[in-house]
């Protein structure tokens, strides 16, 4: 089960996924951590706000993150709201953090 947004890549080099819109890059920061991926920084550029671009790389970073047999360490602000509105993705919370997400 894939479910991969085909428009938003993973570079791995600048250890961040981009998604290119009408020109503009929306980006979500990573860092690498023992068996995870610690969510540093949503990036959505004024232009492109209020178009659900944030959540549409969430959910493609999130599925990519459970495909990948990982878990989440969500310190960017808009991650870890969304994951509490959206507590599917709960069971790929790093232990910790479902903690202080009230998971």
């Amino acid at each position: 089960m894939s479910d991969l947004d085909p428009e938003i890549t993973d570079n791995r080099e600048t250890h961040r996924y981009e998604l290119v819109v009408d020109g503009q890059t929306a980006v979500v920061q990573y860092n690498e951590v023992a068996g995870g991926l610690l969510i540093s920084e949503t990036l959505v550029p004024v232009p492109l706000e209020g178009r659900g671009i944030a959540s549409r790389l969430a959910r493609h970073v999130l599925t990519d993150i459970r495909n990948r047999g990982l878990v989440v360490l969500p310190t960017c602000p808009f991650f870890a709201g969304y994951i509490q509105k959206h507590r599917e993705w709960a069971d790929i919370v790093h232990p910790h953090y479902r903690t202080a997400l009230g998971l």
